[in-house]
């Protein structure tokens, strides 16, 4: 069997010699891509809930088919049914069951469903607009981990991937008046997810993004994305979905500053070129020009907010239209701030995460870990000036030599790309965090940066390293072991020295590197753990003054790296971890933060804000 999967999996890396066929392969088969500016029904807030821990709505004893009693998605009123008397009975009633609020993981609705971690049925109830002649869909911002998506009884569409959109069609399944929308959500995780079981953050559960029914011409454009090419043109692609799709005119409007006109071919798709307009103004941190542009084709209108800036490497150096540029960042989590985050990313609460980075860290860059974050974050990034680096959450260790897993690697790596393609904000696709080196993982993780590369040829390529200690001579030397090394634009390392292991804090400004001159280096981690308020001269771990002095010895290491371009310190703000369960300074927490989970500022925060700053004034942008 062993052999078979090689076997599959060797096919699967040899694909990728033919790489345009290899991404049409991953496209979604839908995108609504702009979906925010769609004519749309809000499908968010209260939703009824009921609990399926041993997974009976879907399956009874043995793989049978789950009984009717159980299964959850029926389009039947329960208390009607049971008034009727008879023999039959049943053991949910989706409308009379609990509320909670959508978004939101369930982790943070009701204490008793803090750690729960298996199958949840949600369903909500909506009456449809008359389509006259359109077509409707449900766009699902994020559900995690699968789900399974039922309208008035009958299966119209399952996604498994915790992270990324996705849309089902239901123009044919809709009825006029009151609809049953039921989504079976399973937070569970194994040895084939990704990420697996076990990670050090709250893999959470739930429909954790809004969801939205959104209305459409019968042809309309599914997909559209501009960019700014390094020789000074705009290029793009356009792709309409429906019965008129081929021999369409398309128009695009930049601003008022240029326009231009297309045609598509007859599977409706048409490459967009044009020369940049005189007085485009560059996307950068220090002046975020977005554009508003607008693609129109057979009566149907996309609008998105664009800028348009370039990303490349020279040597060691990272050029944001073709100039240096050091990226001052941090890593983030997607919690919110308070005592019970839900993961629910409303603008207001991205904008005050960002609002730290970007005016009180004085930061240009956020590493946004371990997994694709909301539109919403990236939609602000790309407003407020921050760039970004995008991971999915290949981490720790997956299922090297499993072909399905890495097929759902590859289409989570592309439903990323698609979404956020015109977002200038993103310079960085990762394709790991911290595996260990083995030849079925460096095959694995060469597939994706194939893969990412073929989607998405204008920006760099990166991943989080590990790095190892070696004796040359006396000294203790730190290098990259990693054959990785030659799939990457841009190298990373996640450092801890001086926390995990016996380095004092004294000795890390010496500590010796061993690096590729020709690339750029991030140290995309390092950091310490503090409980805010807990303060103590001795230096003890877990005290403010620890952390705070940590940072300025890490960042004095940092100053000798010839080859350094950015970093991204380890973390912005406390977050969940159920792996963290010290019960004076943890309780479920990492304290790597450089604030609390509530926002309070440690030592440390201060530590790596007048670094930046003192930076900024040195480098620019």
């Amino acid at each position: 069997m062993k052999k078979i999967f090689y076997a599959i999996f060797t096919l699967l890396l040899l694909a990728l010699d033919s790489a345009p066929a290899w991404a049409d392969d991953l496209r979604p088969p839908l995108l609504l891509t702009g979906s925010l500016q769609r004519d749309n029904q809000e499908l968010s807030g209260a939703w009824t809930y009921s609990k399926d821990l041993y997974r009976t709505g879907l399956t009874d004893i043995n793989g049978w088919v789950a009984k009717s009693r159980m299964q959850r998605y029926r389009d039947v009123n329960v208390a009607q049914e049971e008034a009727k008397g008879g023999a039959g009975f049943f053991e949910f009633d989706m409308d009379r069951g609990p509320v909670m609020t959508i978004p939101g993981a369930w982790n943070a609705a009701q204490p008793e469903l803090r750690y729960y971690d298996g199958l949840m049925w949600f369903q909500r109830k909506f009456t449809p607009r008359e389509l006259k002649g359109g077509r409707a869909f449900l766009r699902f911002e994020a559900v995690n981990y699968r789900a399974y998506i039922y309208l008035n009884g009958k299966e119209v569409g399952r996604h498994e991937g915790g992270f990324t959109p996705f849309v089902v069609e239901v123009s044919g399944a809709l009825r006029d008046g009151e609809n049953r929308l039921t989504v079976g959500v399973d937070s569970l995780h194994d040895a084939q997810t990704i990420p697996t079981q076990i990670t050090d953050w709250d893999l959470y559960g739930g429909i954790t993004r809004p969801v939205r029914l959104i209305y459409t011409p019968a042809t309309f454009i599914d997909d559209a994305t501009l960019h700014l090419e390094r020789d000074g043109r705009i290029a793009g692609a356009l792709q309409l979905n429906g019965p008129n799709a081929g021999g369409q005119t398309v128009t695009v409007k930049i601003g008022n500053l240029a326009s231009a006109s297309v045609t598509t071919d007859a599977q409706g798709r048409a490459a967009i070129s044009l020369p940049a307009p005189r007085g485009l103004q560059r996307w950068s941190p220090d002046s975020p020009t977005l554009y508003d542009v607008q693609f129109a084709a057979n009566g149907d209108v996309l609008r998105d907010r664009i800028g348009f800036r370039t990303i490349a490497v020279r040597g060691s150096q990272i050029l944001l239209n073709d100039k240096p540029i050091f990226l001052r960042g941090v890593s983030m989590h997607e919690e919110e701030f308070g005592p019970n985050p839900a993961r629910n990313m409303t603008e207001q609460a991205a904008r005050a995460l960002l609002t730290e980075i970007k005016h009180n860290l004085h930061g240009n860059y956020v590493r946004l870990s371990h997994y694709p974050h909301s539109e919403t974050t990236l939609r602000l990034a790309d407003e407020m000036g921050l760039l970004v680096w995008s991971e999915i959450p290949v981490y720790w260790t997956v299922d090297w030599d499993n072909p399905a897993v890495l097929r759902k690697a590859l289409s989570m790596q592309a439903e990323t790309v698609y979404r956020d393609r015109n977002r200038a904000s993103v310079i960085l696709w990762s394709v790991g965090n911290e595996t260990p080196v083995s030849a079925p993982r460096t095959r694995f993780h060469a597939a994706m940066a194939a893969n990412v590369r073929a989607l998405d040829p204008t920006r760099l390529i990166s991943a989080a390293l590990l790095v190892e200690r070696h004796k040359t001579g006396n000294e203790d030397v730190t290098t990259i072991q990693d054959p990785l090394l030659d799939q990457l634009d841009v190298l990373a390392v996640n450092t801890y020295a001086g926390w995990y292991g016996d380095d004092a804090l004294a000795d890390l400004p010496g500590m010796k590197w061993d690096l590729p001159k020709d690339r750029p280096l991030i140290l995309s981690e390092f950091g310490a753990d503090a409980l805010a308020g807990y303060r103590d001269a001795g230096m003890k771990k877990f005290t403010e003054e620890y952390q705070a002095e940590y940072y300025r010895n890490t960042l004095a290491m940092a100053a000798r790296i010839p080859t350094l371009a950015g970093m991204s310190p380890w973390v912005l703000k406390d977050f969940r971890s159920p792996r963290r369960e010290h019960p004076l300074l943890q309780n479920g927490w990492n304290r790597k933060g450089l604030l609390s989970e509530t926002g309070v500022r440690k030592q440390a925060f201060g530590v790596l804000a007048d670094f930046y700053l003192h930076m900024g004034g040195k480098t620019g942008q």
